[in-house]
C-alpha cells in the first residue's frame, strides 16, 4: 500500500472506514487499528494492570473485527470498540474470579481430604493399638473391661454375671485402665481421653 493511499484513509471518518472495511479493504482495517489500538490498550491496561492481558484482549477484539467484518452492523465505530473492549475486560475478570474461586475450592477440598485422611489413619492406628493393648491385659481384666467399656454393663451387672464383688470389678477396671494407658501412651493425646473419661 502506498503512502498517499494511507494518508487518504487517515483523513476518512469512521463511517467511511467501516464501509471500506465491510468491502474487505485491508488498508481501512489498518487505519482503524492505528486509530484505536493505543486507546483500547490503555483502557484495558488501566482496568487489568497487566500489559500482556490487555494486549491479548485488544488483539482478540481486532481479530474478531476483521473476521466478522461482513457480519458487523456497526453504527458508531468508537462506541462499538470501547463497548467491545469493556465487554472483553468484564468477561476476563469474571473468568479470573471463577478460576480463583475454583482454585480456592480445590485447595480447601484438598486440605479437608488430607485432614480426613489423617484423622482416619490416626483412628485406624489407635484402633489397632487398642486391640493389641487389650490382648496384653490378663484374661479376667480384659473381660471385665470389655463388658464395662465396650458393652456398657454396670459394675453391679458385671459382679453378678461373673460372681465377683463390686470391689473386685472396680479393681480390675482400675488395673485395666492403668495398663492400657501405659500401652497406649503414644495415642493418649489423640483420643483416649474421650474413651476413658
Amino acid at each position: 500500500m502506498n503512502t498517499s493511499s494511507q494518508r487518504a484513509r487517515a483523513a476518512w471518518d469512521d463511517e467511511a472506514l467501516l464501509q471500506a472495511l465491510g468491502q474487505d479493504d485491508r488498508a481501512a482495517f489498518a487505519e482503524v487499528y492505528e486509530r484505536y489500538w493505543q486507546r483500547l490498550f490503555g483502557l484495558a491496561y488501566r482496568k487489568l494492570k497487566s500489559r500482556e492481558t490487555a494486549e491479548e484482549l485488544v488483539q482478540d477484539l481486532f481479530a474478531a473485527l476483521w473476521h466478522k467484518r461482513a457480519e458487523h452492523h456497526i453504527e458508531q465505530l468508537e462506541s462499538y470498540l470501547i463497548g467491545a473492549i469493556n465487554h472483553r475486560i468484564i468477561g476476563h475478570l469474571r473468568a479470573q474470579q471463577v478460576r480463583t474461586a475454583y482454585a480456592d475450592y480445590c485447595r480447601w477440598h484438598q486440605q479437608e481430604m488430607t485432614q480426613e485422611t489423617e484423622q482416619a489413619l490416626a483412628a485406624a492406628d489407635l484402633s489397632e493399638a487398642f486391640a493389641r493393648a487389650l490382648l496384653c491385659l490378663p484374661e479376667q481384666s480384659r473381660e471385665i473391661f470389655r463388658l464395662n467399656r465396650l458393652e456398657h454393663f454396670s459394675v453391679q451387672d458385671i459382679s453378678h454375671q461373673l460372681n465377683l464383688s463390686a470391689k473386685a470389678v472396680e479393681y480390675h477396671l482400675t488395673k485395666s485402665r492403668r495398663l492400657l494407658r501405659g500401652y497406649l501412651r503414644d495415642f493418649v493425646l489423640i483420643g483416649l481421653f474421650f474413651l476413658f473419661s
